[in-house]
């Protein structure tokens, strides 16, 4: 099996609809912000949950990683080796952009739909989640434009499909992507 990699900005349920992709097809999920937060705990950093980017402490490491881009290129370094071995599920900002291994997607939804799902998964004020998102986006798109020139969320180049999670359940679009990967596969074999 190929590697799946899953590609979009904050909140649109990239790590959910992962999540249900790899226990659906029996394979590892592993991120590119698993492997950081190993090289954060490396330097004192306190990471823990699948929010933590979303925290203060995460925004302060997400810019000390803007001074510093070898922490994300020897994180990219290790996923892509994974990709290019097959049989994972990754969630990743760069990988599309720096291998051509994997079947890759981009999942999108408007800001207003990802701070409903980020205020109510780290329950927070729906403002709040608003200010985080902008700032989330804002620093992302500036780290790897800086690191890559990848213009993250507009250059939709890299990928195998496209789907706008804003009215469909994780569920929906795990499906969407298992049969797509599935047919993807099958055409390419023949």
């Amino acid at each position: 099996m190929m590697s799946i990699v899953i590609c979009g900005m904050a909140a649109t349920g990239k790590t959910t609809v992962a999540s249900i992709i790899s226990r659906k097809l029996s394979l590892p999920l592993i991120g590119g912000g698993d492997i950081l937060k190993e090289m954060a705990q490396e330097r004192g950093y306190s990471p823990s949950g699948e929010n933590w980017w979303d925290t203060e402490e995460g925004v302060k490491f997400l810019m000390e990683r803007q001074k510093n881009p070898e922490f994300d290129k020897e994180a990219d370094r290790k996923l892509v080796e994974k990709i290019k071995k097959g049989d994972i599920v990754v969630t990743s900002w760069t990988a599309p952009w720096i291998t051509s291994a994997g079947f890759k997607v981009w999942l999108s939804a408007s800001e207003e739909t990802r701070a409903k799902r980020m205020s109510l998964r780290d329950k927070t004020d729906i403002n709040e989640s608003s200010a985080m998102i902008r700032i989330r986006d804002r620093e992302n798109y500036s780290l790897y434009k800086e690191m890559y020139n990848i213009n993250l969320g507009k250059d939709k180049t890299p990928f195998d499909l496209i789907i706008n999670t804003d009215n469909k359940t994780p569920e929906a679009v795990a499906e969407i992507i298992i049969d797509k990967v599935m047919n993807f596969k099958k055409d390419n074999v023949d």
